[in-house]
């Protein structure tokens, strides 16, 4: 790209050094890496939880389902009801998460652990950023759930590794065939 320095005739224009392309071809390579999911083993009580994420999932108008814990305690729970409420943005996570910051109330949320049987969208995602939840576990992935509705396809990690100010840790694909049938039955 051109960017000139000056108008008129003695314009002298910058044009991307051989370091400046070598740099950013070396980014995007590394880019894939910088925004993993972790993927360490799943513990027991990461399949307990995300099993009562499933349940809400069952009962939801989309197969959202989320579970919050805090110190092995659920202390939250919901669904999305997006069309019972005719609320875009009553996703699950947005219900579960208003759900905790009424009882206990918002600081529960700080460090907390957040189960959801899909990858939170941007919007969720922002909200967990900004309540400072610790630990995100989803089922199914962005890429899994764009096969079978729309997404905007902005990945967890993304999202997360623009918001230095809360350090999340995400595990991602605990249960996630089951969650996937789930989906797939309710198109």
């Amino acid at each position: 790209m051109l960017h000139p320095r000056r108008s008129g005739s003695d314009c002298t224009c910058h044009r991307p050094t051989r370091r400046f392309v070598l740099a950013g071809l070396a980014c995007t390579a590394l880019a894939p890496q910088a925004f993993a999911t972790d993927k360490a083993p799943q513990s027991a009580e990461d399949e307990r939880f995300m099993r009562m994420a499933l349940e809400e999932a069952r009962r939801a108008d989309f197969p959202f389902g989320c579970v919050i814990t805090k110190g092995g305690r659920v202390i939250a729970r919901g669904r999305n009801l997006g069309r019972r409420n005719h609320d875009p943005t009553a996703h699950g996570e947005m219900v579960t998460i208003r759900r905790a910051v009424v009882s206990p109330g918002s600081a529960a949320l700080r460090g907390a652990t957040l189960y959801t049987t899909g990858e939170p969208c941007a919007m969720c995602m922002g909200a967990i950023l900004w309540c400072h939840i610790g630990r995100i576990v989803f089922a199914a992935s962005i890429e899994q759930l764009a096969t079978v509705m729309d997404q905007i396809m902005i990945t967890d990690a993304e999202l997360a590794a623009r918001a230095k100010f809360a350090p999340v840790s995400i595990t991602g694909g605990v249960l996630a065939e089951e969650a996937m049938e789930l989906f797939k039955r309710s198109r």
